[in-house]
């Protein structure tokens, strides 16, 4: 198999993945997929012929083997590789078909038409999308971490097994080679897909809770808007001059002083004198001079 081409594969989704993702992927393919390539494939290499029964009975060995090993491990290992990393695919299919969409949106209403502020952003679909692929991933581990306890009985390789399937004629004692190095990468291994759906749950929570903090915000965001709202009208209806009112002529009729409730007393005191009468003698001296009251 070739891993490279898996990992190309997978690289671009690190451009839409949480820290969590990416921890995620940088534990699969160091910590799972090297040691799968490099080291654990030569110690399971030709399992079967490591496997020695103390008998020469014609298919006996056969049996036993298939009775105690029903799938190796190597073969259950890349098949959970290959299952746990499928899920990703859809987020890069999904953003795919964002881009798609885009550019049938741009060539039919211009260049700078958007249909999507950013097609790899996690929000709409794509947020659902990206939640399921993790769903998926996290059941895909637990189940196949199910099948290799149920199978090699709580991941334990024994030195010596017996069995007594026919053909074998009587109770046959048969010895697995490397046992205590197949132990160790098994648990390594199982220790390593345990860290993943961790990280896989963790990731899960973040995103719930990020999206249920931006929903919390936005309603919050609404209830102030409408309180504000409210507060403006209850503003406009304490006015005491009535808005249908402002468009009238209304007449202004200055008031008139009132001087009668004045607090001014003026110092000096008004005096009517009548005006002076001239004597006969100025006007028999001053004929011409008149007088008009």
């Amino acid at each position: 198999m070739d891993w490279k081409t898996l990992q190309a594969l997978l690289s671009g989704v690190n451009k839409y993945s949480t820290a969590f993702g990416r921890v995620w992927l940088s534990v699969v393919f160091v910590f799972r997929v090297m040691v799968y390539v490099v080291a654990a494939e030569r110690v399971w290499g030709d399992d079967q012929k490591d496997f020695d029964c103390n008998i020469k009975q014609p298919g006996c060995p056969n049996v036993c083997y298939d009775h105690f090993f029903p799938i190796s491990h190597i073969r259950l290992w890349a098949l959970q590789l290959i299952f746990v990393t499928c899920p990703s695919f859809m987020v890069v299919m999904h953003v795919a078909y964002r881009d798609q969409r885009e550019q049938k949106y741009r060539a039919k209403y211009g260049e700078n038409a958007k249909l999507y502020g950013n097609t790899g952003k996690k929000h709409g679909g794509l947020w659902w999308t990206y939640l399921l692929s993790l769903f998926v991933k996290t059941a895909f581990e637990i189940g196949f971490l199910y099948i290799l306890h149920h199978i090699y009985d709580s991941f334990y390789l024994p030195r010596l097994v017996k069995c007594d399937i026919k053909p074998c004629p009587n109770v046959v004692d048969c010895y697995i080679g490397r046992p205590t190095e197949k132990k160790v990468f098994t648990y390594f291994m199982v220790g390593a897909s345990a860290l993943c759906i961790v990280l896989s749950v963790c990731e899960i929570i973040y995103l719930i809770s990020k999206r249920i903090a931006r929903c919390i915000n936005k309603v919050k965001s609404r209830e102030t808007a409408y309180h504000h709202r409210n507060r403006y009208h209850e503003d406009d209806s304490h006015c005491t001059l009535p808005v249908t009112d402002l468009g009238h002529n209304l007449e202004y009729k200055p008031e008139k002083p009132d001087f009668s409730k004045s607090d001014f007393k003026p110092d000096f005191k008004a005096s009517l004198r009548p005006p002076p009468r001239f004597s006969k003698d100025i006007r028999a001296s001053a004929p011409n001079l008149s007088y008009s009251a």
